[in-house]
């Protein structure tokens, strides 16, 4: 197995999580690895899901550092973070003079993963119209850029990656069914931390060993801390675990206390959520933002779910999409403007 993936059976600590991006001893994780093991040196497209923060992006580089395409490029683009008037572009890149502030030619993400690998995550929030797109191209390997009229061919092998139900998101219209069976050659589900039993203290430790080994220190965890990591059901998953024990270490002299830190963030959680369904809006603001500020808080309070928003908002789910791309195109016109340099590389996604 390639040694981006850890199937040791007793914990070993790791300083360098570089080289082991995945790692567990549970039986659900061996899984993931096995599978992983499988796919890897296979050209077939894989589709992860899982909740958020429970290691999508990094089984995906653990598959492409499992492939031929090892040495070629990663690409992570978060599809969700994108503007719907920008991703075309930052997809397929565009040719100079092709939009206002195109000053020069810009490769795109199936151009510039040539010879490697390109995780689409996030794809349920990929507009319908672009998805009918990368179909084509998944299954032609040939697309355009923006602007241009000479056809390129991609060699660019697909992962996407999404937190939602996939069979849901069809159902909702998020996601065409006809590119879902295209990406679902070959899925891979990843675990939530709670139901990874001693997984929790393997990461907890090597957390904590990457911390020290950076800061030349010998800090620990209490025993309270221990009992602590084993009793919270870590919502955020291993993100929510690698950002608490960071935090801990940063206020902690020597040991480091876990409990505190979970009931506040706990605590913000809960009055967070009583603001939820409230928006404010000042007396005098243009309709043109009122609206928007409650199309986008609403999609917010849904979580992304834009045919559940349309319902509460009382409109198609076209008339959302039309809003939504109009707004993305203000942004796009306005952003396009500022910047004189054109259009700027996107940065990789944080781990799903």
């Amino acid at each position: 197995m390639n040694a981006a993936i850890s199937t040791n059976a007793t914990p070993q600590p790791t300083p360098n999580a570089a080289t082991t991006p995945l790692a567990g001893i549970s039986p659900v994780m061996q899984e993931v690895f096995r599978l992983i093991e499988r796919v890897g040196p296979t050209e077939a497209s894989v589709l992860l899901t899982g909740e958020s923060g429970s290691g999508k992006e990094l089984a995906a580089k653990s598959i492409h550092d499992a492939s031929p395409r090892r040495n070629g490029p990663f690409i992570a683009i978060n599809c969700g973070a994108i503007p719907a008037g920008l991703i075309e572009a930052e997809l397929f890149g565009f040719e100079k003079g092709s939009f206002t502030g195109a000053v020069r030619a810009h490769a795109g993400v199936f151009e510039r993963g040539e010879g490697g690998t390109l995780l689409l995550d996030e794809i349920t929030e990929m507009p319908l119209d672009m998805q009918t797109r990368l179909l084509r191209v998944l299954e032609t390997k040939k697309f355009y850029r923006v602007g241009a009229n000479t056809e390129l061919s991609t060699d660019v092998r697909v992962i996407a990656a999404t937190n939602r139900c996939p069979l849901q998101a069809v159902q909702s219209g998020q996601l065409r069914e006809d590119l879902l069976y295209r990406l679902a050659v070959f899925p891979v589900n990843l675990p939530a931390l709670r139901e990874r039993g001693n997984d929790v203290d393997l990461l907890a430790d090597r957390f904590l060993d990457e911390l020290n080994a950076q800061g030349a220190t010998q800090k620990r965890f209490t025993s309270l801390s221990r009992m602590t990591l084993r009793q919270h059901s870590w919502p955020g998953n291993v993100r929510e675990l690698k950002n608490c024990i960071e935090r801990a270490y940063i206020l902690g002299d020597q040991w480091l206390e876990l409990a505190p830190l979970i009931q506040k963030a706990s605590a913000d959680k809960s009055a967070s959520a009583d603001d939820r369904d409230r928006l404010d809006i000042r007396v005098g603001s243009r309709i043109y933002d009122m609206e928007r500020s409650l199309i986008e808080a609403t999609l917010e309070y849904f979580q992304g779910n834009k045919r559940r928003a349309a319902d509460a908002l009382g409109c198609s789910l076209k008339t959302l999409y039309n809003k939504l791309n109009g707004y993305a195109q203000r942004r796009a016109n306005g952003f396009a403007q500022s910047r004189v340099n054109g259009y700027p590389q996107s940065q990789e996604c944080a781990s799903s």
